[in-house]
């Protein structure tokens, strides 16, 4: 068992975030005492006797017996090695572990622990235990993580408090310009790498970062970009705080460092279409890679932000409606801006629900999302709907309420949103539909009279509704035309008809 596995221990697998987990600790402890005794024994008794302390002070109930005492006075599960202090294992601190395997396995260790150190040294065995009751858990703590911090630092990551700023937003405007450098003169094997710079091995060439760098001819300017790619994935390593172990999870760091810099660079070169790679690396040649990163990820952060502003003050949210009012695909979106760390809705496009934003597509793609989701609500803030009628019984969207008060208006029907019989349903089905055509199409004149429907309803003109909303009812209609557009009106079934408010049949 080498210093290296030990100090990595130490270092990064017994901490959540900030503060030390016990069982991780009891864990690993655990795994080093069959692996390898007599180095783990040396290493908590001379190198981390400060965690074998804090251990015992979490699991311990320790007593000093008086001399006016009986050992069998003392409850059940106490025990000595010296007769003098007498400890038992706390209930809370087995209870906290939910496997029993895993709690037979901790009383094992340190009921090992104990006896190996009294074995040794009787004096040290009671100066330990002596020690561990007087621990101070919030000064123990504060000085570890202190201790954390520097061990990390030395490998290139900073404390979560100085890394979390790489995601603090930039403005164009506020992105600094690189330093002057001297002329390419240093050899390759003078330039000293203070951080490892694996990670620029795991590049993509196709992403706008990646073919950038390919234009760069100066090797000084590369093997700086190395190394602040490096040490900026190592940042956002230590602002997430997810353990990196394994060399796929380095590479999904390593994709989201790549899509934030395309981002950026995309932004700062300041063209509509993706720039091209002597475009990027132009900018690269001007600007860090952090301040870089810093403006793609602003794109992301202004969208969370419009999100989480529009969410306090929406009428659905006054209305006391679940977000899943707004229908699966708006949801998506929406929940994955509304995340901490704003993510893409894929939609398991690419196996996954989210992912990072890696383009600006993805970003028009969910300020697109965002707009209909503020346009919608906007417009049923304006229209006078009495919530409180809403059939608890039934999924109820902005799409299937609006189109279910459309049709029960046209109806001469009450408009309140209470489900709509069949049968009375069924005539105002059979007037949506062009006549004489091999696929099925709403009416031009059907699409007309709603949107005039939502104008008088709203006091919002038509040709307003139509600039903001148009593609989402166009998208609306066409999703109505395939899901029933070969249905005859006869055979609707309303267990299968879910952007219409249907009344249910009995006993079906």
């Amino acid at each position: 068992m080498s210093p290296h596995t030990l100090d990595l221990v130490g270092t990064l697998e017994i901490w959540n975030r900030d503060r030390i987990n016990t069982q991780a600790l009891g864990h690993w402890m655990s795994l080093l005492s069959r692996a390898d005794p007599p180095r783990f024994h040396q290493w908590t008794a001379s190198e981390k006797y400060d965690l074998l302390e804090y251990y015992l002070h979490e699991a311990l109930e320790i007593r000093l017996l008086e001399e006016d005492e009986d050992p069998g006075d003392f409850p059940d599960g106490f025990f000595t090695h010296d007769g003098v202090f007498y400890v038992r294992i706390q209930e809370g601190f087995l209870n906290a572990i939910e496997d029993e395997d895993d709690r037979e396995e901790r009383q094992q260790l340190i009921h090992q622990l104990l006896r190996h150190i009294a074995d040794e040294d009787l004096q040290a065995y009671q100066a330990t235990l002596l020690r561990s009751v007087n621990v101070m858990e919030a000064e123990s703590q504060e000085e570890a993580l202190r201790f954390r911090n520097v061990r990390l630092a030395e490998k290139g990551f900073l404390p979560f408090e100085e890394a979390v700023g790489v995601y603090a937003p930039m403005r164009p405007e506020s992105v600094r310009k690189r330093p002057a450098r001297t002329p390419d003169t240093a050899s390759d094997a003078d330039f000293h790498l203070p951080v490892p710079v694996q990670h620029s091995s795991m590049l993509s060439d196709s992403g706008i970062f990646g073919t950038a760098l390919w234009q760069i001819k100066s090797s000084q300017l590369v093997y700086e970009l190395q190394v602040e790619f490096a040490a900026l994935c190592n940042q956002v390593i230590a602002a997430d705080q997810q353990p990196v172990r394994q060399r796929e999870e380095l590479g999904h760091v390593v994709e989201k460092v790549s899509a934030y810099l395309g981002l950026g660079l995309h932004r700062l070169a300041g063209t509509q279409k993706p720039p091209a790679p002597g475009q990027s690396a132009e900018v690269l040649s001007k600007y860090s890679l952090a301040d870089i990163f810093r403006t793609g990820y602003a794109l992301a952060v202004d969208l969370r932000n419009r999100a989480r502003k529009w969410k306090a003050d929406a009428w659905y949210a006054h209305r006391r409606l679940a977000l899943s009012f707004w229908g699966e695909r708006l949801v998506g979106f929406v929940g994955g801006l509304l995340l901490t760390r704003p993510k893409f809705f894929d939609n398991y496009q690419t196996g996954r629900m989210y992912r990072e934003f890696e383009t600006m597509q993805d970003i028009e793609t969910a300020e697109a999302a965002l707009n209909e989701i503020t346009a919608f609500d906007h417009l049923l803030s304006c229209m006078e709907i009495n919530t409180h009628y809403l059939p608890k019984r039934y999924f109820i969207t902005h799409e299937n309420l609006l189109l279910t008060l459309w049709a029960k208006d046209r109806l001469g029907l009450a408009r309140i949103p209470l489900p709509i019989p069949v049968n009375a349903f069924q005539p105002f089905f059979s007037q949506l539909w062009e006549q004489d055509t091999e696929t099925a199409r709403i009416r031009d004149s059907a699409k007309s009279d709603f949107l005039q429907w939502l104008s008088a309803q709203s006091g919002i003109s038509a040709h307003d509704i139509s600039a903001r909303m148009e593609a989402a009812l166009e998208n609306l209609f066409f999703r109505i035309a395939e899901e029933y557009g070969h249905v005859p009106a006869a055979d609707l079934d309303p267990r299968f008809v879910h952007l219409f408010i249907l009344e249910k049949i009995e006993n079906q």
